[in-house]
C-alpha cells in the first residue's frame, strides 16, 4: 500500500473537514506524504502545512483547476506549486469569480420544478462562499430530504442534462498548465476514467487527442491510482501513462467521511510500468 495521497479536499472548496482536520486524518491512516489540492483555491495550504508539519509528514501544495476543454470538463491537479506565483492567483481568482453567476442559475433551475430556496440552503454548506459548488448544492439537497444521499442528488438533479446541471466556461487547458508549471509545479491530469463514462464521455479517439495536447502543452503526470478508478483502469491509464512518456499520480480524491469514492490514505500501490510522480517533485 502507497503512503502518498496527493490529491484531497478540505472546506476551503467542497470538502466537509478543514485543512487541519484532513490532514490529522490522513496521518491517522498511514499518510506519510500529503498533498491539498482544494478546487481552484489555496487558502488552506499553510494551516495543512503547519498541522503536517506536527505530525512530521511531507507536505506538499496543491490546487485543483477546472478547465473547460472542447465540450468537457477536467480538472488539472497542481503538485509542487508555488501559492505566491502572481499569474496562478490572478488565473484562480478568474475561475472563481465564476461561480456565484452559476450558483444563481442553478438555483433558478431547480426552482422551475418547484425546489426553492436552494441558493440560501448551499450557502449555509459553504465554508467559503466564493467557492459555491455542485457539492454544497447536494448536501443542502440531502439535508431538506430530496435525495437520500450526494450521490443520488447528483444523478438525478446535479449531472449534465438534469434539472439542476448549468454548463459553466472555465479555464482554458493552456492557460491552467501554464499556471502550474510557472509556478514550478507539475501539472497533473485528474481522475481521467471519470471523462469516459456519462451521457457526454470521451471515447478512447478524444482521450488520445487530450493527452496528446495535455502533453504538448508541458502537463506531466496522470492521475492513474484515484479513488474513482476500478483496478482495470489502474492498468488501463498506466498504459497511457507509459504511451504518452507521463508520469503517474495517486489520490483519494478525499471530500469527507460520509461522501467520497475512498478514503485519505492506503491507496494500492501503482502499476509495476508506472514512473512515479513524485520523482518530479522537490
Amino acid at each position: 500500500m502507497l503512503d502518498y495521497d496527493l490529491h484531497c479536499h478540505s472546506n476551503i472548496s467542497d470538502g466537509t473537514l478543514t485543512p487541519a482536520e484532513v490532514v490529522n486524518r490522513a496521518f491517522l491512516r498511514g499518510v506519510k506524504v500529503l498533498a491539498l489540492t482544494d478546487h481552484d483555491d489555496t487558502d488552506g495550504l499553510d494551516e495543512a502545512r503547519s498541522t503536517a508539519e506536527l505530525h512530521g509528514m511531507t507536505f506538499v501544495n496543491g490546487v485543483e483547476i477546472s478547465v473547460t476543454w472542447r465540450k468537457h470538463t477536467l480538472h488539472i491537479v497542481g503538485l509542487g506549486i508555488d501559492p505566491a506565483y502572481p499569474p496562478l492567483q490572478q488565473g484562480l481568482m478568474s475561475v472563481r469569480s465564476g461561480r456565484g453567476a452559476r450558483a444563481q442559475k442553478m438555483a433558478d433551475e431547480l426552482a422551475k420544478i418547484g425546489i426553492g430556496g436552494v441558493l440560501p440552503g448551499a450557502l449555509k454548506h459553504a465554508s467559503n462562499p466564493n467557492m459555491i459548488g455542485r457539492a454544497h448544492f447536494a448536501r443542502y439537497l440531502v439535508e431538506a430530504g430530496h435525495c437520500k444521499d450526494v450521490k443520488s442528488v447528483f444523478n438525478r438533479y446535479l449531472a449534465t442534462g438534469k434539472p439542476g446541471y448549468v454548463p459553466h466556461q472555465w479555464a482554458d487547458l493552456h492557460d491552467a498548465i501554464g499556471w502550474i508549471t510557472g509556478s514550478g509545479g507539475v501539472a497533473v491530469l485528474a481522475h481521467p476514467g471519470r471523462y469516459m463514462v456519462g451521457k457526454h464521455s470521451m471515447g478512447k479517439q478524444t482521450m488520445h487527442a487530450l493527452l496528446t495536447e495535455f502533453a504538448s502543452l508541458g502537463g506531466q503526470a496522470l492521475e492513474v491510482v484515484t479513488g474513482s478508478h476500478t483496478p482495470e483502469q489502474y492498468a488501463e491509464f498506466s498504459r497511457y501513462a507509459d504511451e504518452f512518456g507521463l508520469l503517474s499520480s495517486c489520490g483519494s480524491d478525499f471530500h469527507g467521511p460520509d461522501e467520497s469514492y475512498r478514503d485519505l490514505g492506503r491507496l494500492p500501490d501503482l502499476p509495476l510500468i508506472c514512473r512515479p510522480v513524485w520523482e518530479a517533485l522537490h
